[in-house]
């Protein structure tokens, strides 16, 4: 008999999820809570805050949903897949205790060091005065990070000592990050190329799957202020082979094992964020979640049903699955609302021409009488797959041109940096 699913969010990493787990021939109906207007295409939109624990459980047993998929990293880290299995709601994603992972800058920091998994060198401050003298002869540029969660943009990589000191008085005493920054890291700044990794594991066993880039700075070039994510391409062509086995060896396995030692295996879809530094590959930091927008670039290429993938992870019957991606490149270039993440205006009509090639992937979108207008800093995510990484992006780009909205704002480089890997 065909299941009701749910999947908890409302973003454009959620709309990639509902169209791959569309693709199962298990599933009858997709709830979104609460989604977004753009994907009600795709999924029954349910008005019911991502947060709100009690409202959805309520929900998944009023209407006998089978199975959950709980995607950001708020509800993960508040303990909702906890709550669901406690009503006998089976969940894709990690526990409360496992989200730290995501969850707490200093758990993640202080478990790697304890595991010997490669990391930039750090330290952590409770107490503001403290971190202000030792910042004062930290070799520059330092990496400051909240914390807890901050929507992604708690990290502050400050080039002079002004920079540091307003940094440190920023997030622990003016509370720009709320509770988020009751307490530091402080870290070295690493130089090399970044590559995300997002992982499926049931705890003990992990399955890779294709790597990516973001771009994470709002202007070409990357500059301007840290954002959710503008876009990704994948595979990451700086990720060789090589690489992957020591990963796998040095930062993969070692992870969910140490997770498993500490008492709290991991279960969902892990994610590495990674450097590749001259001295070797080592971990920027772990997300408890799928990425976004690494997901709308690489849950394209996923051949294997998601469905199938993600009831073995719950299951952990992981190593009893052949997770297949198939061969060819990604490009996702998210449109946004002009002046994300600062300041920006919303209630514009969003309209698409015809012939586009690609999968448009809803995020901060809502209706207003009766017209699709944009509702948030980065409203779609255009994603193309192809034979070659080339034409991904230039078939992105031009179905970006087919789509308008007042204030639409993208850049114009996503994957420019991943066609240079050509030239080296």
């Amino acid at each position: 008999m065909k299941k009701d699913i749910m999947v908890v969010g409302g973003g454009g990493r959620e709309h990639a999820i509902i169209r791959a787990l569309k693709k199962s021939p298990e599933i009858n109906k997709i709830y979104a809570l609460p989604g977004n207007a753009g994907m009600s295409g795709d999924a029954e939109c349910v008005n019911i805050s991502a947060t709100d624990i009690k409202g959805v459980v309520e929900f998944a047993m009023a209407n006998n949903i089978s199975f959950a998929v709980v995607s950001p990293d708020d509800p993960l880290v508040l303990g909702m897949v906890d709550e669901l299995e406690s009503a006998g709601i089976p969940a894709f994603g990690p526990s409360k205790t496992a989200a730290q992972i995501e969850g707490s800058k200093v758990f993640a920091k202080n478990l790697m060091k304890k595991y010997r998994i490669p990391t930039a060198e750090y330290n952590v401050f409770s107490e503001a005065e403290k971190a202000l003298e030792y910042v004062k002869n930290f070799k520059l540029p330092v990496v400051i990070k909240a914390d807890g969660l901050a929507l992604g943009k708690g990290v502050i990589i400050a080039g002079t000592r002004d920079d540091a000191e307003n940094a440190v008085i920023s997030i622990m005493k003016d509370k720009i990050f709320g509770k988020s920054g009751n307490s530091i890291v402080i870290e070295e700044f690493l130089s090399g190329v970044e590559v995300t990794v997002l992982t499926f594991t049931d705890g003990n066993t992990i399955v890779p799957m294709v790597s990516s880039m973001d771009h994470k700075k709002a202007f070409d070039g990357d500059l301007g202020p840290n954002t959710g994510g503008m876009g990704a391409v994948s595979p990451n062509p700086y990720y060789t082979n090589e690489i992957a086995e020591r990963c796998m060896t040095e930062i993969f396995l070692p992870t969910v094992s140490a997770m498993k030692s500490e008492g709290i295996p991991f279960k969902g879809c892990l994610y590495f964020g990674l450097m590749i530094t001259a001295e070797g590959v080592k971990v920027i930091e772990y997300n408890c979640r799928f990425g976004d927008p690494e997901a709308q670039a690489v849950l394209p290429l996923l051949e294997t049903d998601l469905f199938e993938i993600m009831k073995a992870v719950h299951q952990e019957r992981l190593d009893e699955i052949e997770v297949k991606f198939r061969n060819g490149y990604s490009c996702c270039v998210v449109m946004a609302s002009r002046g994300y993440p600062v300041s920006y205006e919303k209630g514009f009509e969003i309209t698409v021409g015809e012939g586009k090639t690609g999968e448009i992937y809803f995020a901060g979108t809502a209706f207003k009488d009766g017209l699709l207008v944009t509702n948030g800093g980065r409203v779609l995510g255009i994603t193309n797959v192809s034979d070659t990484l080339e034409k991904a992006i230039e078939m992105s780009y031009n179905d970006v041109k087919k789509i308008n909205f007042k204030n639409a704002y993208y850049r114009t480089d996503i994957g420019r940096k991943a066609l240079l890997a050509r030239e080296l």
